[in-house]
């Protein structure tokens, strides 16, 4: 089982994505913006992955500003992106180590296939 983080701040985005997670197998935690992602981080035991949205609340590169501040207090953290915006290579050199990116809009599918092969994540028998 993992433990993701899910930082949206598209309320029925967050909430499919988390009861998919969660039917799974997977533990979620959500937030809906970059201080409340931190304010997670700071008091959850054990994060394996932080799935956020590029953009949050009007602030296009949020999502970009919180992987690199969530790697600095937790090195092993994997990071998947995702947008529904066009990205630039500026943007993805502001890529964290060990990260993925899903456009949006996604389906369930491509987010399990992206989970299994770039991170390992596998749905766990419920």
């Amino acid at each position: 089982m993992a433990a993701i983080l899910i930082v949206e701040d598209e309320t029925q985005v967050r909430v499919l994505s988390e009861s998919y997670l969660r039917d799974q197998g997977h533990e979620t935690l959500s937030a809906a913006n970059l201080e409340e992602a931190l304010a997670v981080l700071e008091v959850a035991q054990a994060v394996d992955l932080l799935f956020t949205d590029i953009s949050l609340q009007g602030d296009s590169q949020a999502g970009l500003s919180l992987a690199q501040k969530a790697t600095e207090q937790r090195p092993a953290l994997k990071v998947l992106y995702t947008t529904g915006l066009s990205i630039t290579d500026g943007m993805k050199a502001m890529f964290v180590e060990s990260s993925a990116f899903l456009p949006k809009p996604y389906t369930i599918d491509q987010l399990q296939t992206i989970l299994s092969v770039k991170f390992g994540i596998k749905p766990q028998a419920t």
